[in-house]
């Protein structure tokens, strides 16, 4: 796979499965909050980005959660054959952090979806952009057998001439003074795909937000719906990431609501933190 393959990966906008959205009419020039939004192209910048990431397998996040969590509730209530509760169910989801990213996984099918959740939101933020960050996260969620290769090639991704300047971003991997990246995955659900004493395949459903954020951007932020596979191993007690597959949707239907303005997206980024998952 090269970086002009058509297929979606992290992030990416497009996919086969494309969704219109109209926005309102308006000539205040905000990129955010003017005229409609054009159909997504499978071809577009994103996506290509979106294939760089998927390919190697690693975009991370530092998760902003904190705090101890709520008391699982009866895991009785989550039996085979019946949807999953909104709410989480079974064991405590982490035990401690690495960093500022959850670790410290029980050693069970929960425990596996918990893992996997979190580090598919780990993988989707903007942290990775930078590679000090980059490096600390890869290092974290991947075991160690895989996690050199992963690191050297998304280095080389990254390092790339143009790359980060082609998504708006500084050479450093930073957004310039006025703009703000935003690159975020958004869990709505897990499944437990395989599982045996020591490796797990989780697929996350997910939708996943990116784009810049500012009033000179040609990038605005917009969102794409994925499903992402992680094939887990249970390494030096804790369940860390072999591989990573990708796949479009399912993908809602979008309603008919206003974009909001550059302003508000990036205040939202800032305001609201995330949250540690848990099955």
């Amino acid at each position: 796979m090269s970086l002009g393959d058509e297929h979606d990966g992290f992030g990416g906008v497009g996919g086969s499965g494309q969704t219109r959205t109209r926005l309102p009419e308006g000539n205040s020039g905000d990129v955010y909050g003017g005229a409609r939004r054009p159909v997504r192209s499978s071809r577009s910048l994103i996506t290509v980005v979106g294939v760089v990431v998927l390919l190697i397998a690693a975009i991370a996040f530092a998760n902003r959660g904190g705090g101890e969590p709520a008391d699982a509730a009866d895991p009785a209530s989550n039996t085979a054959g019946k949807a999953g509760p909104t709410a989480a169910t079974g064991v405590r989801p982490v035990a401690g952090k690495n960093g500022s990213i959850p670790t410290g996984y029980a050693h069970d099918e929960q425990g596996a979806q918990s893992a996997a959740t979190n580090y598919a939101v780990a993988l989707g933020s903007a942290e990775m952009f930078t590679a000090a960050e980059r490096s600390e996260i890869v290092h974290t969620i991947y075991a160690p057998s895989v996690a050199i290769t992963r690191l050297d090639g998304l280095d080389k991704a990254f390092s790339e001439k143009g790359f980060l300047q082609r998504i708006g971003l500084e050479e450093d991997g930073t957004a310039p003074q006025g703009l703000t990246l935003i690159s975020r995955t958004v869990p709505v659900g897990s499944k437990v795909e395989s599982y045996t004493e020591d490796t797990a395949t989780v697929s996350i459903w997910h939708s996943s937000l990116f784009g810049m954020a500012g009033e000179d951007s040609s990038n605005p932020v917009s969102e794409a719906w994925y499903t992402s596979s992680y094939e887990l191993r249970w390494v030096g007690d804790d369940w860390k990431i072999i591989d990573v597959r990708q796949k479009d949707g399912p993908a809602p239907v979008g309603r008919d609501q206003r974009a909001s303005t550059a302003q508000e997206m990036s205040d939202a980024v800032r305001q609201f933190g995330g949250f540690t998952y848990a099955r």
